[in-house]
């Protein structure tokens, strides 16, 4: 009886990695090193000769990929399109709409920050809070542990941070609204997951009350996570709009807002505050109605009408993921055209303009107060949102100003921000007229846990004047 002829292997060019392993374990000497670069891989592929392979199969056994050598002739096919597309045994559920209810009018309140941007998300609708505790953010998580039972809500002190931006990646894929608060060593450890919500398009809100570092530090304001902030959201090409609040009324606004921002692009949105942003009382007044929030028709709900809905960050072949990373850029682009925003104090006939936001926005709009005194036209620029920048309310006043004065409680992360988005906007050109790039860059920096005070920003400016005069 003739025994069949062994099936001999081939090459899958571009699934070789060229490792030589299968070099090393042929008997017969018939595979060699390859010299043409395939072009879908980029890599050098082995080449195989197989008049004098006998077909043991022990290259087949050594090669480590899957299909780097194969007996078949056979194609990689995505399983999701193997078995064509998934029957449905009910109709896709509608998306339902978030609904505006009115507020009782009620008298201004004195809060702390952090108690402010809590009852912001409790007007934003939002009933599920995820956090582990860390000063100087504490008061927020601790305050919605508090009333989230009386209004059917859900606090869950999580066992780390990594576990929180776990919870939050699971409630807001549900399409529910979910926050966390936070302060710097925390932030540090969510950021692997942001990655992973920016990736899966996950709406949610992070209160980021900034404290001293690097390392533990100490737990005094500072200013020095806008990199992270704005440029290190985790691993990959992430971004999300930064909003940066000066006082507990915007904590409350503006936390209320970044729900709608996150809903509305599927994205986190974060909230950079300072320490004594956090802790210190002011005014607040509650808005006119607040949300009751629907059902997007993308979450995974858990019944009939989402079950083919899917979140992931997984796009194992290249240009799937290529594509993705498009879209999410299409997206970033959409946020800066549509998202920026800034605070302005008598910039109309400024020619030093004073830029700070948080706490030190509001040491700023003291010392722009006292030069207007003094007869110096200073005025205060606030960026309100860190990413995107608002370049596109300061050009206006790039024809008139000879000087900016940065004020930030960082080693210049905020004059970073200034430097890019001017770059970016072609700042070698002409802003009303006038050259732009003749606006000189000054700074006001502290660290550790202080913050500049009114008097230093007043006399950097005095300093700057002194020296145009």
């Amino acid at each position: 009886m003739t025994r069949p002829p062994r099936a001999k292997p081939a090459v899958r060019e571009h699934l070789c990695k060229g490792c030589g392993r299968c070099i090393e374990a042929c008997p017969q000497h018939c595979i060699t090193v390859g010299h043409d670069t395939n072009q879908e891989s980029g890599l050098i592929p082995v080449h195989i000769d197989l008049g004098a392979c006998n077909g043991c199969g022990i290259c087949l056994s050594a090669c480590p990929e899957p299909f780097g050598l194969s007996t078949e002739d056979y194609e990689l096919q995505d399983p999701r399109h193997l078995f064509g597309a998934r029957r449905r045994e009910t109709a896709p559920a509608p998306a339902v709409p978030s609904v505006e209810v009115a507020l009782p009018a009620c008298e201004p309140m004195v809060l702390k920050g952090n108690y402010a941007a809590a009852i912001g998300a409790l007007l934003a609708g939002c009933r599920h809070v995820f956090g582990y505790p860390i000063t100087p953010s504490t008061e927020g998580a601790e305050f919605l542990a508090k009333v989230l039972p009386e209004l059917d809500g859900v606090f869950l002190q999580a066992v780390s941070e990594v576990a929180t931006v776990n919870h939050m990646y699971g409630c807001g894929g549900a399409g529910l609204p979910c926050i966390t608060f936070t302060s710097s060593p925390g932030f540090s450890l969510m950021l692997e997951g942001i990655s992973y919500m920016i990736g899966a398009e996950i709406p949610a809100v992070f209160v980021n009350v900034m404290r001293g570092g690097p390392g533990l530090g100490n737990i005094g304001p500072e200013q020095a996570d806008i990199k992270l902030l704005c440029r290190g959201l985790g691993h990959g090409n992430t971004h999300a709009v930064v909003l940066a609040p000066a006082t507990p009324q915007e904590m409350l606004d503006l936390t209320r807002e970044a729900f709608r921002i996150a809903f509305e692009y599927r994205n986190p949105v974060m909230i950079a505050a300072d320490g004594y942003l956090g802790q210190m009382t002011g005014k607040v007044r509650l808005p006119a109605t607040m949300t009751r929030p629907g059902l997007p028709d993308w979450s995974v709900w858990g019944d009939a009408g989402h079950r083919h809905n899917l979140h992931t960050s997984i796009y194992l072949n290249e240009a799937d993921l290529e594509h993705h990373n498009q879209h999410l850029e299409q997206k970033y682009a959409a946020m800066t055209e549509r998202e920026q925003r800034a605070n302005q104090f008598r910039t109309a006939d400024a020619s030093v303009l004073i830029m700070a936001c948080n706490t030190p926005a509001r040491m700023a709009k003291g010392a722009v107060a006292a030069l207007r005194d003094e007869g110096i036209a200073a005025g205060l620029f606030h960026p309100v949102t860190l990413w995107p920048f608002p370049i596109r309310s300061l050009q206006p006043l790039l024809g008139q100003v000879t000087d900016i004065v940065v004020v930030e409680a960082s080693s210049g992360q905020l004059e970073d921000e200034l430097r890019l988005a001017l770059s970016r906007a072609g700042v070698n050109g002409k802003a009303n007229g006038r050259p732009a790039h003749d606006v000189r860059i000054h700074h006001v920096q502290r660290m550790g846990g202080i913050l500049p005070q009114e008097r230093e920003i007043a006399d950097a400016v005095r300093a700057v004047v002194r020296r145009v005069a």
